[in-house]
Formats: structure tokens, sequence, C-alpha cells
């Protein structure tokens, strides 16, 4: 059965890495989404990989409205610690000025056995741009996603 809401996410390498190794299990972002539990979600790594390197699935969402207060940040803080593969310092400055904080619980990553390049991307799919931060695919596009995947073989489950 397919996913209500499929998304690429565009992430940085060492991010990207850390969700890869297990070690991080949570994306933190600022704008909210319309994510689902079970939803899936494409890992575009930003330069100098350019490359969508894996997918995985929505294990829970959480998206607050905060007053930007220190005691909301922190309160949140608590909560992710442990999994956000960032610093306080890094959360704090993150969240800062934001309005909405974010957090897209990770599972069943599956990391792709070859990277699919840019180049590669834009010749075997119309048009394509990697998103600023992320955009939602239509049921037709990801089937040109999923062409690209499954005619490799290229995914192997690890499983996080």
């Amino acid at each position: 059965m397919m996913p209500e809401n499929i998304l690429i996410l565009s992430i940085k390498p060492k991010y990207a890495e850390m969700i890869l190794s297990g070690k991080k299990k949570v994306e933190l972002r600022r704008v909210r989404t319309r994510l689902k539990n079970g939803d899936l979600v494409l890992v575009y790594v930003t330069s100098p990989t350019k490359a969508l390197v894996a997918t995985f699935e929505v294990d829970n969402i959480i998206q607050n409205e905060i007053q930007a207060t220190p005691k909301d940040i922190n309160d949140f803080w608590k909560i992710i610690k442990n999994i956000a593969g960032i610093s306080c310092n890094e959360y704090n400055k993150y969240y800062h000025t934001a309005s909405t904080i974010v957090a897209i619980f990770i599972k069943n990553v599956n990391k792709l056995h070859h990277p699919i390049e840019l180049e590669t991307l834009r010749t075997k799919i119309p048009r394509f741009h990697p998103p600023q931060c992320y955009r939602y695919l239509k049921h037709s596009e990801f089937q040109l996603f999923e062409s690209l995947l499954v005619e490799k073989s290229l995914i192997s489950s690890t499983k996080k």
C-alpha cells in the first residue's frame, strides 16, 4: 500500500550520515508538515554529495506552535536530546526565532546500495530540482523515483 504522503527532504551530509548510522532518530524542522505516521520520506543529501541516499518511514511526528520561550524550547529538548544528533547549543540556535517545532521520528531506514546522483535524477525525472527544505511528491512522481530504486535493486533495509 502506498503511503498517503511522500516527501523528499534535503538534509546536510553530516546529519544524513547520522540517520544512516542510527545515531539520529529524529529530524527537526521549523516548518509545519502534513506528514503522518507511516508516511515515506526520501532522503536527498545536499552539496557536496548531491544525491538521493535513503528512504525512511515516519514513526511519529510532533508539531507544536511555540511561544519561543526558553521553557517551551527546553521542554521539547528533554524529549529529543538523546536522538537529535545535535548539541543543546545548536538546538537553541535553530529554534531561537522559530514559531513552530517539528520533530519527524524515524524508523525503517533503507540505505541505497548506490546513491542516485543529481545528474541521474535529472535525466530520469523531468525538471527535477532538489528542494530547499522539503517537497511533497505526487504519486506519479514517486513512481518515477520508485522505478529508479527498483530497476537497480538499490535498497537495503537497515531497520533503525
